[in-house]
């Protein structure tokens, strides 16, 4: 359930990261006529809220945390979001979200990038509010797209503008390549019937740059956390149970590939094995299983010594990337333990896979 909301509130990050730079555009406009600075987000008092749908009519709500973003005395407007902050209230919903969702450790941020004439707002200073719509474009997991929001801009003092949401908006996760990410949600969670769109809604405070901030409340502040919050990168060690939580996550991600028939890892599994890495180096006190499983074509000799290697094969790659010999180790189940029929190409797909467990060692 957890996981749908998580997914859909991604999707949703996209609109607001639109609105956000819409409206760092139209607080600058009005500025610029008077020579005004560039100006930049106040994390501190902005929010981005995301609403999902799971089985059809759950609705969940959940944000990102950590934003960042610039508008510049030219109108270019550049806004950052860290899918690392995704933010369910649930560790294992939040992994979930960026491992199989987003798929952070290959594409950790989201981007909004808008250009806007400021003489089109001219009358911001004097009218104090204003309501536009603005396009941007969005780049999400290595895709751009052209979108446009409807936003509300209003002067709270004359260093400080707020750009919010008007309505909510919807954002379609297709338009993205997330349509099969959405599949490893579902399997994880153990849900059905993600619906695979997704409304955003914001409220983004800029501050001139040299200019002072004024005391601001936000709406939603009053509801949820505002304000970015630390990420994995930012922990020196994990407790147990995210170790836990993280090494069956990336276990879900398909993320680490071979040569067919082969044990030689392909340059693609790069990033999810420096997560993995990092992921360990933070477990101390656990040791890691690198297990290998294969599909049931070929036989079943064949396939657990396949396995078996390629098994191998991960271990020695973490072990010269710098992890301790002593916490891993590796082991080949063949065709055993599938987690789908052999009946398709899909399923026998999701056979071929490399998993990661953990368990404190033995006194």
């Amino acid at each position: 359930m957890f996981e749908v909301v998580a997914f859909l509130r991604k999707v949703r990050a996209k609109p607001a990261a639109f609105g956000l730079i819409v409206a760092a555009l139209l607080v600058f406009g009005p500025q610029i006529a008077s020579a005004a600075p560039s100006w930049t987000l106040d994390p501190s008092a902005s929010v981005l809220t995301y609403q999902s749908v799971k089985k059809n009519t759950i609705v969940e709500t959940n944000k990102i945390r950590n934003i960042t973003g610039t508008l510049s005395s030219a109108g270019d407007a550049k806004i950052s979001f860290d899918l690392n902050s995704v933010d369910t209230g649930v560790d294992l919903r939040n992994v979930r979200m960026r491992f199989l969702f987003f798929e952070t450790f290959t594409y950790p941020t989201a981007e909004l990038t808008a250009k806007v004439d400021p003489a089109a707002f001219a009358d911001l200073p004097a009218k104090r509010r204003v309501k536009t719509t603005l396009p941007f474009r969005l780049n999400l997991h290595g895709v751009d797209k052209d979108l446009e929001a409807s936003v509300v801009v209003t002067m709270i003092s004359d260093t400080q503008v707020s750009v919010a949401s008007e309505a909510p908006v919807a954002v379609h996760v297709e338009d993205f390549g997330l349509l099969p990410n959405i599949d490893k949600l579902q399997q994880a969670a153990n849900v059905t019937n993600i619906v695979p769109t997704a409304s955003v809604s914001f409220d983004f405070v800029f501050t001139a740059d040299g200019g002072k901030p004024a005391a601001v409340q936000t709406v939603a502040a009053s509801a949820a956390e505002v304000g970015p919050v630390a990420t994995d990168a930012a922990k020196a060690n994990f407790s147990d149970e995210e170790c836990l939580n993280r090494f069956a996550v990336l276990s879900r991600t398909g993320a680490i590939y071979f040569r067919q028939a082969s044990a030689r890892l392909d340059a693609k599994s790069r990033p999810l094995l420096a997560e993995v890495e990092g992921v360990v180096g933070k477990c101390p006190a656990l040791k890691v299983e690198v297990s290998g499983y294969t599909d049931s074509d070929g036989s079943p000799e064949t396939n657990k010594l396949l396995s078996e290697r390629r098994a191998q094969a991960v271990a020695d790659a973490l072990v010269a990337d710098g992890v301790p010999r002593g916490q891993i180790s590796s082991a080949g189940y063949g065709e055993d333990k599938p987690v789908a029929a052999n009946d398709t190409p899909k399923n026998k797909a999701l056979n071929r896979r490399i998993e990661f467990s953990a368990s404190k060692p033995a006194n």
